[in-house]
């Protein structure tokens, strides 16, 4: 079955130029002019992954996140001309998966997305259980359990625990963490991998202690035998 892809964008050359390239690949395209029309849409069709802008008109794109995270973790990856760095943690902080600076490759956005769903859809084929200490996670329903209770991680913060337990005792730079875990074409800043580093450490409480920060290179996870 054809995956389903939501373009929330004003402008309709980029809507267009968007449609074609995901066209070509196989997917079903929705295409919203505002967030008001983004949100309806939504809400009454399955969405595999939306694609969002953010100044729009009416409800503008950080708005929509926040409102769709409220009920939903489908994958967002944010659209805009703003590439502050303080803008891109606004929308990691709002939960959203990615986030691209315009102008942008289409054919690199396209990868991103595919990238993107693989990796769900691996999560979701998967039944690995992976452990470390009190820490456990269930690839196959996503979930993340500390002392037997279980975790509210982002999509990001599942992936970052889930790559370091997976590569536990390995120094991991920050440039290696962000090829990793965002993506090849992943042009953020190192303060990324840091604010994220930090969220987790407040997940895990005590536990938090397996991250050790490597001075000058990165992270480390590491469980005492």
């Amino acid at each position: 079955m054809n995956q389903t892809i939501l373009i929330i964008e004003d402008e309709q050359q980029i809507r267009q130029i968007i449609k074609d390239f995901f066209a070509h690949e196989g997917f079903v395209l929705l295409e919203a002019k505002d967030g008001e029309e983004g949100l309806e849409l939504f809400e009454s069709n399955k969405v595999d992954l939306i694609l969002l802008d953010i100044m729009m008109p009416k409800i503008d794109g950080w708005s929509v996140c926040r409102r769709i995270r409220k009920t939903s973790d489908v994958p967002i990856v944010i659209m805009t001309a703003r590439g502050d760095e303080d803008d891109q943690l606004l929308g990691y902080d709002l939960k959203a998966d990615d986030y691209v600076v315009k102008p942008f490759s289409p054919a690199i956005l396209v990868a991103k997305c595919k990238n993107l769903l693989n990796r769900l859809q691996g999560d979701i084929n998967s039944s690995n259980l992976v452990k470390a200490d009190n820490i456990e996670i269930r690839t196959l329903s996503r979930e993340v359990f500390l002392d037997g209770k279980e975790l509210s991680l982002t999509f990001k913060e599942y992936e970052l625990l889930l790559y370091m337990i997976q590569n536990q005792n390995i120094a991991l730079s920050r440039e290696t963490i962000l090829k990793e875990v965002w993506g090849y074409d992943f042009w953020g800043e190192n303060r990324v991998v840091d604010s994220h580093i930090k969220k987790l450490r407040k997940h895990l409480g005590t536990s938090s202690q397996h991250i050790k920060t490597i001075f000058g290179v990165g992270y480390k996870f590491e469980v005492n035998s």
